[in-house]
């Protein structure tokens, strides 16, 4: 059986001639051409439920990312604050009582009642504490007080009176930075307290003496004290401090009410003791063993050797000042491994001071220290 074959003429077009379409079909005259129509967009391909759970779990993690990062930043920036606020003595806490310590600054406070804390108990009690205190806040977690002793002593008291330890057993504290500049530290608090209008001349002759006598400073002078700690006091002023750092140095010990003596009273009675042989002595025999004497009485003694009339054939006799300008005390330091001691002598008193708890030594032992230092200098003589 034979095939046939198929033969088909196809017209080419030719080069340059107008492509028709469909191919091989002409277009009735005069009907426009139909314009191709737009591809339909591409759907996205179907993603699994493994795809999909991936993805999902990725953005999840991205933005738990971002709020942790945002997190961050705004713990670094409160951090920040922090320090800043707490550089300037601005971050306030309560501070339990029984946790502050007043050993770091020799307080200007005499010893002695505080006449007036009774009305600073009242004014904390019946409108609380305005002016919170300043502390430094050490490792152990105590706290060393750099200004307010008054302000404690008034919360201590109304803790014991009322007992309420809610109430009054923690106070409102400033929080300065630790390790700060011990005379910076001083200053603050002397400063602080000239603006105080109770504060005595006898209360910062007793301060300079204090710092000079603190192991942990560099000045060992009382009289140069006065111009490291007084800075912001006038000239007149520091004349006055000074002044009084004979009194206090001399009666310090004998005196019940030093903060009482009037301005013009010890600048007088420091004269008469650098006039007249033997004040000193005649006042502490005066003195000796009046314990219930009030502030009139104590006042008026001072007045009667401050005068022409002291009553005492001992005081027609002038001063030998035994050193430069009749200073009556020695001040000198040993520097030890275990620190510096700072050494006061006096006439009837001798003290060391230095940054150890002598409390911890065995009595007999601290004892017979003292004992063989006494015996030494009974020997030296």
């Amino acid at each position: 059986m034979s095939r046939k074959r198929r033969i088909f003429d196809i017209d080419m077009p030719e080069e340059g001639s107008p492509e028709t379409f469909p191919a091989g079909k002409k277009e009735d005259a005069g009907k426009p051409v139909e314009e191709p129509k737009p591809a339909k967009e591409a759907r996205p391909a179907r993603r699994g439920p493994m795809a999909t759970a991936i993805s999902e779990t990725a953005q999840s993690v991205r933005e738990r990312q971002e709020a942790a990062a945002k997190i961050r930043e705004e713990n670094d920036s409160l951090a920040r604050e922090h320090v800043r606020l707490k550089k300037l003595g601005l971050i306030t806490d309560l501070v339990p009582l029984d946790k502050i310590a007043t050993h770091k600054l020799v307080r200007d406070r005499a010893k002695g009642d505080d006449f007036e804390l009774a009305e600073l108990v009242a004014s904390i009690r019946a409108i609380g504490l305005s002016n919170p205190i300043r502390v430094e806040a050490l490792p152990d977690g105590t706290y060393e007080l750099i200004q307010g002793y008054r302000r404690v002593s008034a919360f201590k008291a109304l803790l014991d009176e009322t007992g309420d330890a809610e109430a009054w057993g923690k106070i409102p504290a400033g929080m300065v930075p630790q390790g700060g500049n011990l005379e910076g530290l001083y200053r603050q608090m002397v400063d602080e307290n000239l603006v105080r209008k109770d504060i005595s001349f006898a209360e910062m002759a007793q301060l300079a003496l204090n710092y000079a006598a603190d192991p942990h400073t560099e000045e060992n002078d009382p009289d140069r004290a006065v111009a490291v700690l007084f800075q912001s006091a006038g000239y007149q002023k520091r004349s006055y401090i000074r002044q009084f750092i004979k009194l206090v140095s001399v009666l310090g010990e004998d005196l019940n009410y030093p903060a009482e003596i009037p301005r013009a009273l010890g600048l007088s009675l420091v004269s008469r003791m650098e006039e007249v042989e033997g004040v000193a002595t005649a006042i502490r025999q005066e003195l000796k063993g009046w314990d219930n004497r009030s502030i009139k009485d104590e006042i008026d003694v001072l007045r009667r050797y401050a005068g022409s009339g002291a009553p005492s054939e001992a005081l027609s006799k002038p001063v030998k000042a035994s050193t430069p300008g009749g200073r009556a005390k020695t001040t000198f330091q040993i520097d030890r491994p275990q620190g510096r001691a700072k050494c006061v002598a006096a006439a009837g008193r001798l003290e060391v001071r230095m940054d150890r708890d002598f409390t911890a030594v065995e009595r007999r032992r601290l004892e017979q220290a003292v004992r063989d230092l006494l015996d030494s200098l009974d020997r030296g003589r």
